[in-house]
């Protein structure tokens, strides 16, 4: 007599489509997804960009703080002070 076709188990099927594009590419290529890097490549940056940076945050800086008022500076400095405890609390 043939098996019933509710004794036939179904295919597991995978909800999420990000595993199973995972799975599928891992089955397909036959490579393991998550194999890390022997060496990651080092960031290099132009020292010239880096250099040129530096100048400028130390100009600005120093300009903004000579063109603000006493009031000006107490109410950022009260505002960075309020913000900083709001993350403790």
């Amino acid at each position: 007599m043939p098996s019933r076709a509710s004794n036939v188990k179904p295919k597991q099927r995978i909800g999420d489509p990000v595993l199973f594009a995972k799975i599928l590419l891992e089955t397909v290529t036959g490579e393991p997804w998550n194999v890390p890097l022997e060496h990651p490549p080092e960031r290099v940056k132009n020292p010239h960009a880096v250099a040129m940076a530096a100048l400028g945050a130390a100009k600005g800086g120093r300009a903004r703080a000579e063109s603000l008022t006493a009031k000006q500076r107490s109410k950022i400095a009260k505002k960075a002070a309020k913000a900083r405890w709001d993350k403790v609390a």
